[in-house]
């Protein structure tokens, strides 16, 4: 990481020319401005920026949609504030020259936009600092990486690409040697970021990897899975490859994006205790919470049409709302002991918004808690042929569950939830108006 102070005087020396300004959207994609280096330290750094409001009001095309309390057509696109956070000013040693702040988004008068996914994450932990607790949470991205250029890709439709791996190279240390000039300058690079690197290692589906980062205070762990999921893409396309965190790319295993979580109060940790397992009754609460309320949040962990499609029988992703200890056939896996005691959450894909996803988690936990939930017994065997809760099937029926739910609307507010039941809401629409290749293959000729 990086003082204000180190950027003024990397400024001064010549070494710093750039400084990246981003903000995340709803997709979860950092957008901003690249800002010259002296201009940001003489003014900008103090006072922010602007940037228009409809990036919070798009969606993945970019095309702006209706229906949006926060800016419109009517309202005529106004802008709002891209304030720096100094505190995530850190090095991207893989861009010459330059350095990345993240922002808060704040409406003229300096109140925050709610609608924004760092600010609804900050609003939950907010609920928790009112209890002196706080959230630590690791999210674990897997990526597919491919001998293609982007560009290259984009002109094959994204169909028949290379992958890295020609074969499943889980845990296998040839297979990733094989990728290690890619793999070894992003885990390089994120050191020198400030993120602190554990390990990489191969995963099931051809060419996947995944590179994974000790735990954080939850804030800073969004902030840093999104520098993180930019910089990946960033390396590989300069060594003309591309890496994809899409939930389901092809027939293979999909990419996940598991979520350990634990609450602490400043250096204790909440969750062990000397009940059943070594665990607390909060601990029983919050997990009883995850059980209970994720369905009803499941388009936060699963934000896009493809999100669906990953969770299959068998495929080490989830289909059922069951828990179990250290069974990774369930939804929700009670993995270590004592202080380290966590609930895993393997619902997630990597296309997952983080700062949304863990703002989910740490509410479905609250109300688990705050209600006094009763925790069923763990799972012992396979979630996939045991009877259980399904996760949704369809981006509309998560939509619709959202929509719908109390917890949400409570917890998050109104305005939140209509907001991202909208950009939902259009998704699905722009999904169901077009036409697949599958439907050409399976129609064109043949009815």
């Amino acid at each position: 990481m990086m003082t204000l102070d180190e950027l003024c005087e990397g400024v001064t020396r010549g070494e710093i020319d750039t400084v990246v300004l981003a903000m995340t959207d709803m997709q979860g994609r950092l957008q901003g401005k690249r800002l010259d280096a002296e201009a940001f330290v003489a003014e900008i750094a103090e006072h922010g920026a602007e940037a228009c409001a409809y990036l919070l009001a798009v969606d993945m095309e970019m095309t702006p949609l209706p229906g949006f309390a926060l800016t419109s057509w009517e309202s005529g696109y106004g802008d709002f504030v891209l304030r720096p956070d100094l505190s995530t000013l850190r090095r991207t040693t893989w861009l010459e020259g330059t350095v990345i702040c993240l922002a808060d988004v704040e409406h003229h008068d300096g109140s925050p936009v709610a609608e924004s996914p760092r600010q609804i994450l900050r609003a939950q932990l907010a609920r928790l600092a009112e209890r002196g607790w706080t959230a630590k949470i690791g999210s674990e991205l897997e990526f597919v990486l491919y001998r293609e250029t982007y560009e290259a890709a984009r002109e094959k439709s994204y169909r028949d690409l290379k992958p890295a791996n020609a074969y499943n190279v889980d845990y296998s240390i040839f297979g990733t040697t094989m990728v290690e000039d890619i793999i070894r300058p992003i885990r390089l690079a994120m050191k020198a970021a400030g993120l602190k690197v554990e390990d990489s290692k191969g995963e099931c589906n051809f060419g996947q990897h995944e590179i994974n980062f000790r735990y954080q205070e939850a804030l800073r762990m969004a902030d840093d899975h999104v520098i993180y999921k930019l910089a990946a893409r960033e390396i590989a396309h300069q060594h003309g490859a591309a890496i994809t965190f899409m939930a389901k790319p092809n027939q293979l295993e999909g990419n996940s994006c598991h979520i350990h979580c634990s609450f602490w109060d400043g250096e204790t940790p909440l969750f062990p205790g000397d009940g059943d397992g070594g665990r607390s009754s909060l601990y029983e609460g919050y997990v009883a919470g995850q059980v209970a309320s994720t369905r009803e949040l499941s388009y936060f962990y699963a934000p896009n049409i493809n999100s669906y499609k990953r969770y299959a029988n068998g495929s080490f992703a989830p289909t059922k709302l069951l828990w179990g200890i250290d069974n990774r056939t369930c939804a929700f896996r009670s993995v270590g002991h004592g202080p380290s005691l966590r609930l895993e959450s393997r619902i997630a894909g990597g296309d997952a918004n983080p700062y949304l996803a863990f703002a989910a988690t740490i509410a479905a936990g609250l109300d688990g808690i705050d209600r006094a939930l009763p925790l069923v017994p763990p799972l012992q065997g396979n979630a996939y042929d045991s009877e259980g809760d399904h996760l949704p099937t369809s981006l509309a029926q998560a939509v619709d569950l959202l929509d719908a739910s109390s917890l949400a609307r409570a917890a998050l507010g109104d305005r939140v939830v209509d907001h991202y039941v909208n950009s939902g809401r259009h998704e699905v629409a722009a999904f169901e108006s077009a036409v697949t290749d599958g439907e050409l293959h399976r129609s064109f000729e043949r009815t």
